[in-house]
């Protein structure tokens, strides 16, 4: 399909000049692009259910009569709810609807809808918000749901790509060799491109959408292993002795084996003339900062710098402070650099840096900054890998001749699934806790609880203690179910009911970063006594004495980001609590929250939300080191990943450099993926 790669998108009819600039904001450009755009979801009206057979939470297409008319309430400014109630011949359900008066206006007493939605509550009272909702008799198609900008709705990028559909030619080069896709039973290109926008069945769509993932866990794998190929050259910067054992002796604590062996496997590495690539990859509290503590170490002792970027100002001043003060004594210095640092001290380290006086420094995105300049440059750390691209790990390799690259991650990633995400790297696990350390004791309990739960943070607040509360809004959605609390509007309820008396902050991600960094660091300093946040705080500075976590909808959250706020607390030295509230009636919901209180096993909550909820989560715009993937980010079959990953390193193992004909078109897809990005492969 490559001449449709050359067609700009405004030859398509009804996309001018500005609505080409929004179809821009999606990356589509041009009609190729738009045909390669897949819908991010479905809704099949194709399949409709009695409302008592519908499982609470689950959603579903209902066709119903409403038997009572729309009824306006105005909540608040801004804010009109519509409540009609509808029945079938199984059951009624009462149906809210947001600011939508010309909708409500349809739903006249006696007319016939499908709604489809989530229908929540059981027995006789069930209850549905902001369906989407045809006619009766305009139902049975499957509806694809295309990601959108402001301004570009999902029906206009709907049309526009079922009119580039007319445009696709019958035979289209497909990327995939003819012999691989007969013996994986994939169907062609042309035929998943058709499928995806325009569905017939679901039977066909989801062959199509294996055909699709498939597709790009193997470019991905390709691109990856070939990236771990050709970015090991060789390396000058070789370590001669191992000083770990110095550097452990002066460690007020026995460290784990775990710990032991990162440090080993990783000093191996460094001795080789290829420049060590290693993801580091713990669960909270495992002890990462001392193995990048004992590599820098080992470093400076062989007459090489280090440089520990971390994604915050407060992280990497707490990595400085860490490692300044494991350090004392030794005659390694270590400077912190951010863009915060006071001009004169700035040009301090810089010179430090250039000349080698300054042996570590720990750092934000400054690091990479033109005016730093290393004089020998050995040892790259990057904390909290999902926070940084392969093209920012780039920049700041290019400030050394092939220096070694340690990658951090407190993201438990089961191990098929990390050697598959993290093709360019080689994995060392903490799978150990460091002794004496207290588990989180976790509870899940109904909202009709939280009164008291509110009655046990006042008592730990009054002990001294710290506590987060934790939304998974910013603030009130005229979109959402009203039940979903908010932080903005929470903090300011709880300021005043609850917790009135105790100092209550405010963090969340659409804050200025200044503004982030200071609500942080206040509570870091103690001066603030509760946080109410999103999951902003998800990585974030270690608070010692915070000792409880209040995560409201819980149910909202993945098992693994449940896990990652939860390491928040109990990172001192006394019990800490971790409460989890939900009114979720649904069985997978049910089935994260009991396993979040019957486990603190970072890699066995990975696991089991790898069973849940398939490798979506982990392929998602979180994963920032990784190029996006659109459909094996919804795809739930780890067998197809593991079949990927085969293929792609049987391809290399014949053509290397993806040179013979049949891989012609495979390597023009892996450029296309990686360059997209921002990535550094050839």
């Amino acid at each position: 399909m490559p001449s449709l790669f050359t067609v700009p998108i405004h030859a398509l009819k009804q996309i001018g000049p500005k609505r080409a600039q929004l179809f821009e904001q999606l990356g589509l450009s041009t009609v190729g692009q738009l045909l390669r755009y897949y819908p991010r979801t479905y809704r099949n009206w194709q399949t409709v259910r009695d409302i008592r057979d519908v499982p609470p939470d689950e959603t579903a297409v209902i066709r119903v009569t409403v038997t009572r008319p729309p009824a306006e309430r105005r909540i608040r400014k801004g804010m009109i709810l519509y409540k009609f109630s509808a029945a079938d011949e199984t059951g009624s359900v009462e149906v809210t609807l947001f600011n939508n008066k010309f909708g409500a206006a349809r739903f006249t007493a006696g007319s016939e809808f499908l709604l489809y939605g989530k229908l929540n509550g059981s027995g006789l009272y069930r209850t549905m918000s902001a369906p989407d909702f045809a006619e009766a008799g305009n139902g049975g198609q499957i509806q694809p749901i295309y990601g959108q900008t402001e301004g570009l709705p999902s029906r206009i990028i709907q049309q526009a790509a079922a009119q580039a559909l007319t445009m696709l030619p019958e035979q289209v080069r497909d990327p995939l060799p003819d012999e691989l896709r007969t013996r994986r039973g994939l169907c062609g290109l042309r035929e998943a491109i058709c499928t995806l926008h325009q569905p017939p069945d679901m039977d066909r769509l989801a062959e199509a959408h294996r055909r699709a993932a498939y597709e790009e866990l193997l470019v991905m794998q390709l691109g990856l292993l070939r990236h771990k190929s050709h970015s090991r050259g060789e390396t000058a910067l070789r370590l001669t002795h191992d000083d770990s054992e110095a550097f452990f002796a002066r460690l007020p604590f026995a460290p784990t084996g775990a710990q032991r062996r990162a440090v080993s496997d990783a000093i191996r590495d460094m001795m080789r003339s290829t420049p060590m690539a290693r993801l580091l990859q713990g669960d909270v509290g495992s002890g990462k900062t001392a193995v990048a503590a004992a590599l820098c170490h080992t470093a400076a002792r062989n007459g090489l710098q280090s440089a520990l970027m971390a994604p915050t100002e407060i992280l990497a001043a707490q990595h400085a402070s860490t490692l300044q003060k494991l350090f004392d004594g030794t005659g390694i210095v270590c400077a912190l650099l951010t863009g915060s640092t006071p001009a004169a001290r700035k040009r301090e380290i810089l010179a430090g840096l250039a000349d080698g006086s300054v042996h570590v420094v720990a750092g934000t995105h400054a690091l990479i900054s033109d005016a730093v300049v290393f004089q020998r440059l050995g040892l790259i750390i990057t904390d909290e890998q999902h926070r940084f691209g392969v093209a920012q790990r780039a920049a700041l390799s290019a400030k050394g001749a092939q220096p070694h690259l340690l990658v951090m991650s407190a993201t438990p990633i089961p191990r098929t699934l990390a050697l598959m995400m993290y093709g360019d790297l080689d994995l060392s696990v903490l799978d150990e806790l460091p002794p004496g350390r207290l588990p989180v004791d976790t509870l899940a309990i109904r909202s009709s609880r939280r009164e008291r739960a509110f009655a046990f943070i006042r008592s730990q607040l009054e002990l001294g203690r710290q506590a987060y509360v934790v939304c998974s809004l910013v603030e009130g959605d005229d979109e959402a179910p009203d039940d979903r609390k908010a932080a903005a509007d929470y903090c300011t309820e709880l300021q005043h009911g609850a917790l009135a008396g105790f100092t209550v902050d405010l963090l969340h991600g659409r804050m200025k970063a200044a503004e982030k960094e200071a609500a942080m660091a206040k509570f870091a300093a103690g001066e603030t006594q509760v946080l109410v946040a999103t999951t902003v705080i998800e990585v974030g500075v270690d608070v010692p004495n915070a000792s409880v976590m209040l995560i409201e909808n819980a149910e909202r959250f993945g098992l693994s980001q449940l896990h990652q706020l939860r390491g928040r607390v109990g990172r001192g030295g006394t019990q800490s609590y971790c409460i989890l509230v939900s009114d979720a009636q649904g069985a997978e919901a049910r089935k994260r929250l009991s396993v979040m209180v019957e486990t603190t096993d970072g890699f066995r909550i990975a696991d089991e939300d790898l069973q849940l909820r398939g490798p979506g989560d982990f392929f998602g715009t979180r994963q920032h080191g990784l190029p996006a993937l659109q459909m094996a980010g919804q795809y739930s079959d780890i067998a197809l990943m593991q079949m990927a990953q085969e293929d792609a390193l049987s391809i290399l193992h014949t053509d290397p450099g993806l040179d013979a004909p049949q891989h012609r078109a495979l390597a023009t897809e892996v450029r296309r993926l990686f360059g997209s990005f921002g990535g550094t492969l050839n």
